[in-house]
């Protein structure tokens, strides 16, 4: 591993030691995410639960040399990176972004965190990231998940992306599709697949998916 694939928004540095190539295409790692928004007892937003499934080749590095008799590994195996690249995300805002009109929320430390492999070996991380203050939704409340660096490249899963757990009646949720790059954004992420170089800082939210929800 080259150090300047440190730099350029890689956390899960143990799992991917070693697994990418000089000049290999930007993004590196692929996840499918989905998303569940956490309402607390009065109905405000306390928490959004994570649950990412790696791509193929990620997961692949990940569980290897792990598992015992041909199985894959178990969650307890799993736990010591599980602890270290939830640690790690939080140098980059644990790829998470939240807000409520201009306003950015603060998040606390993460908790419920682990790590498991089903039985085609592929690894989906869990982890559960509390708000600093809980957020009333009677003000329409917007998050997004990326890497601002398009080292890893998050894309919401097809069916249920966002889940609202306890939400009060007559909440809404909408997920909004990002607008087509300009030319100049095709450009420079044709010129990082070619260099191997990151297409430039918060590249990655120009990719984003916005999730909008709202409460009567």
């Amino acid at each position: 591993m080259t150090p300047r694939l440190l730099t350029t928004g890689l956390v899960f540095a143990p799992m991917l030691a070693g697994l990418v190539a000089p000049a290999a295409a930007h993004p590196h790692v692929w996840i499918a995410a989905r998303e569940e928004l956490l309402f607390d007892p009065q109905g405000e937003i306390a928490a959004i639960r994570h649950i990412w499934t790696f791509d193929e080749m990620y997961s692949a590095f990940a569980v290897q040399g792990l598992g015992k008799d041909g199985q894959p590994p178990t969650r307890e195996e799993l736990a010591p990176l599980a602890k270290t690249n939830v640690e790690s995300l939080a140098e980059f805002q644990y790829f998470t972004a939240a807000k409520t009109g201009p306003h950015y929320h603060e998040f606390g430390e993460p908790r419920d965190y682990g790590l498991e492999a089903d039985a085609n070996r592929i690894v989906t991380l869990r982890f559960t990231l509390p708000l600093k203050t809980p957020v009333s939704p009677k003000k329409p409340f917007t998050f997004m998940v990326y890497d601002p660096t398009y080292f890893v490249d998050i894309e919401l899963e097809k069916h249920d992306p966002v889940i609202l757990k306890d939400a009060p009646a007559g909440c809404s949720m909408t997920t909004i599709k990002p607008e087509p790059l300009t030319a100049s954004d095709q450009g420079k992420l044709s010129e990082s697949y070619l260099s191997g170089l990151a297409p430039g800082q918060d590249f990655g939210v120009k990719l984003a998916t916005r999730t909008l929800v709202a409460c009567p």
